[in-house]
This record gives structure tokens, C-alpha cells and sequence, in this order.
């Protein structure tokens, strides 16, 4: 007998009465993962002694980035002529629809002019650090996916199985009936997961082998981990577009892989000045 999961969830949490407004558990999880994200590198500040002037800044730095190239590499990336030409759809972030690897542009830009205007450190010197908690932000990020019935993988007969709402909008607003897809796997919940584990290796690195002293190292594990996982999950998930369809690689793969061989050169980077230095 076939076993599966109907996930019947509402993507609204909750509606403010008021101003009938919609809170949806993707705006929800996103805060709360950057909650969580900006607390963590609060603590390992504390724990070097660090500027607390410059960690003000970071934050802003990092929030604005991170959510503006998220939102613009969703849009650029995946349907650039839908938002082209309705350029006010770009504003509705709530909506969902965020890409990692924007994301990840956005972060790199701030973190450039963050070390050339506050820090006048090297850009690995804040890598190093902010990474370490950014898969617990990238986790919940999925987790939201999880809440909007979306980014899901292919149809499978494993008992995790989930079968999403695909007539999310007629059924929250018009009262139909939902139609549901077929049993597929949770890929949101798969990435959530590796995304921990990656969180959990990045901290493990800090605290306990203290690797923030040598540039670079937990900077290369970050971009694995994180890039390895996309691309690797991405064969079972389904296209995010039409356009992919056919193409050796789709786009979520052909974007991670120049992060997976940059981590893959951090890391090499790393061990190779660390056996230096310990020999002279």
C-alpha cells in the first residue's frame, strides 16, 4: 500500500485584522532564521572581543544585502522577463521566491565594502565568521518553501512522501477544493537538513578547533556544503522554470558549481598555509 504525507498547511499564519494583512509563516521563518543567525555571530563576537561597533554594522550590512540579492537572483535568475516587465512584483517578498545564490552575491558585495570601509580586514577575515551560522538561516528559508507548498521534488513512492497544494491561490481565496500533487519528495525538508548539518560542522570548526585562525577554512567548508547540497538535490527536484527543461544541468546546479570549486580552493588554500606555517 502506498504511503504518503497530504500536507494541507496554510502558507498564512495568521491575518492582522486591522489592516487585513496576511502573515505568512515564509516571513515568519525567514525573520526568524536571521534572528537566529545574527545572535550566533553576536555570541562568537563576544568570544574574540570584538568591535561591537562593527557588528552594528555587519548586521545592516547583511540584512540588506542578503535579502535584496536573494530576491533580485529569484527574479534575474529564474523568470526575468515576468519581472522585467511587471517590475512591481519584485517588491513582494512575502510572496516567497528568494534565491541562495543571489543571496550569496549580495553577501559577498557587503562583505567587500564592509571590510574596505569598517573592518580594513581582508574579506576572508568576515567570511570566516559570518558563515558560521548561515546554514540554521538557510534551513529555515526551506522550511518556509515547506509552508508554500513549492520548490518540491519529484513524484516517488518512498513513505516520507509529501503531496502539496498546486491550486494554492483558488483554494485559500476562493474556496475551491485543493488538488494536490503527486506523492513527491520533500526536497525543502532534505536541504533544511543539510543545511543544519552544514551549520553544525561551520560551528564545530569555530568553538572547537578554533579554524577562524586560519583564513579561509571555514569560508571553503560553507561553500561545500551548502553548493554541494543544492546541486546534488537538485536531480531530484523539479525545474523551478520551463526553460530548464532538457538542459544537462538546470540553473540551481550551473550556479552552485562556482561556488563548490571556490570552497574547494579555500580549503586548499587553508590546509596548504596552515602545514606552511607550521613547518617554519
Amino acid at each position: 500500500m502506498l504511503s504518503f504525507i497530504t500536507w494541507t498547511v496554510d502558507p498564512v499564519a495568521f491575518t492582522i485584522p486591522v489592516i487585513d494583512k496576511e502573515i505568512r509563516w515564509y516571513g515568519i521563518l525567514f525573520a526568524l532564521g536571521f534572528a537566529v543567525g545574527c545572535y550566533l555571530v553576536s555570541k562568537q563576537w563576544k568570544n574574540e572581543k570584538l568591535n561591537d561597533a562593527w557588528y552594528d554594522k555587519l548586521f545592516f550590512y547583511v540584512i540588506v544585502s542578503a535579502t535584496v540579492g536573494a530576491r533580485l537572483g529569484h527574479c534575474l535568475f529564474y523568470n526575468p522577463g515576468f519581472y522585467l516587465a511587471h517590475p512591481s512584483e519584485i517588491l513582494k517578498i512575502w510572496e516567497g521566491g528568494l534565491a541562495s545564490h543571489g543571496g550569496t552575491l549580495g553577501i559577498i558585495i557587503a562583505v567587500y565594502f564592509f571590510s574596505k570601509n569598517v573592518t580594513h580586514t581582508g574579506m576572508l577575515w568576515t567570511f570566516d565568521r559570518l558563515v558560521v551560522p548561515v546554514g540554521f538561516v538557510a534551513a529555515f528559508i526551506r522550511m518556509g518553501n515547506l509552508m508554500n507548498h513549492e520548490i518540491y521534488g519529484h513524484e516517488t513512492t518512498v513513505p516520507w512522501a509529501f503531496r502539496f497544494i498546486t491550486n494554492l491561490n483558488d483554494w485559500e481565496h476562493k474556496g475551491a477544493l485543493p488538488l494536490f500533487s503527486p506523492p513527491s519528495h520533500p526536497t525543502q525538508i532534505y536541504e533544511a537538513t543539510c543545511y543544519v548539518l552544514t551549520a553544525l560542522l561551520c560551528m564545530w570548526l569555530y568553538w572547537k578547533k578554533d579554524a577562524y585562525k586560519t583564513r579561509g577554512l571555514i569560508f571553503g567548508v560553507f561553500l561545500i556544503g551548502i553548493f554541494l547540497t543544492r546541486f546534488c538535490i537538485e536531480y531530484i527536484k523539479n525545474n523551478q522554470e520551463s526553460f530548464e527543461e532538457g538542459w544537462i544541468f538546470n540553473m540551481g546546479q550551473i550556479l552552485s558549481i562556482p561556488f563548490i570549486l571556490a570552497g574547494c580552493w579555500f580549503v586548499y588554500k587553508a590546509f596548504k598555509t596552515s602545514k606552511i606555517n607550521k613547518q617554519a
